[in-house]
């Protein structure tokens, strides 16, 4: 028997009920678990999400060299400018990224309390060589 069950990525922020709603929506998710300074969240893809009240949450900054090794999520989407639009009218927004060439196969985002994360295209299956 496994000794860890799952795992779920914690944001801390100031106000994990209102974050939760834009996860939700965004994850097409719904709410597993809730107390006074957390929310969990499942997405319709198994996604495990929670969100922890800390008063002193201070947005990150995105991209910033003192803090490089800052931890972001990364969802896979099929198509970036549905998913994009999508995080917009939830009231998150898009990032700026630095002199990206070609064509776009992954755009930066933050949700509304400034917590970055990545929309990543799904690949189209290569044939298999050989």
């Amino acid at each position: 028997m496994a000794l860890v069950e799952a795992g779920v990525v914690v944001l801390d922020c100031a106000e994990p009920e209102q974050l939760a709603e834009f996860y939700k929506a965004l994850l097409d998710g719904e709410e597993t678990y809730v107390n006074a300074n957390r929310v969990e969240i499942t997405g319709a893809g198994g996604t495990r999400l929670a969100l922890r009240r800390d008063v002193n949450a201070t947005p990150p900054s995105w991209p910033r060299p003192e803090n490089s090794l800052q931890a972001h999520l990364d969802f896979v989407v099929t198509d970036l400018d549905e998913a994009e639009r999508k995080v917009v009218s939830l009231g998150g927004r898009p990032l700026e990224a630095k002199s990206a060439p070609g064509p776009y196969e992954e755009r930066a985002c933050s949700d509304p309390a400034g917590h970055s994360f990545t929309l990543r295209k799904v690949p189209a299956p290569a044939p298999k060589q050989g």
